[in-house]
């Protein structure tokens, strides 16, 4: 019994010098964990950082395929814009071609028409010039 009250009594005292050694035995091993933990939570903290990285490049990815859609289609629209655009001014030359033409053969069938009567007015005063022919 006494050897249990000594151990009682000692563990109630101030530890002496060989407890202390032993305990600053058992916390370097302590720092040496808290080392190691504070490196795994630096792992953790880079798997965090990682992580967050690699959400920004799945962004940027996705970004850049928008940017890459919306080019292609921008490309795809003003190709078509300029079919449209093409055609419309074609079909405008056409019309303004046609209408010049028929304004053309209008204003031949005028000369044609004014030729026609400058030819009989001609010869009518040729006739009235010479009326002596007849008599």
């Amino acid at each position: 019994m006494e050897s249990g009250a000594n151990e009682a009594s000692k563990k109630r005292m101030k530890p002496n010098v060989e407890e202390k050694e032993e305990d600053q035995v058992s916390n370097g091993t302590g720092m040496e964990i808290t080392v190691h933990e504070q490196s795994e939570a630096n792992i953790n903290g880079s798997e965090e950082m990682e992580l967050n990285i690699s959400h920004i490049l799945e962004k940027i990815e996705r970004f850049t395929q928008l940017v890459s859609e919306l080019l292609e289609s921008g490309k795809t629209m003003f190709r078509e814009l300029s079919d449209e655009f093409e055609e419309r001014l074609i079909t405008i030359h056409k019309e303004q071609m046609e209408k010049w033409q028929d304004e053309v053969k209008e204003l031949r069938l005028i000369d044609a028409s004014n030729e026609e009567a400058s030819a009989l007015l001609n010869n009518a005063r040729i006739l009235l010039q010479n009326p002596l022919f007849e008599s």
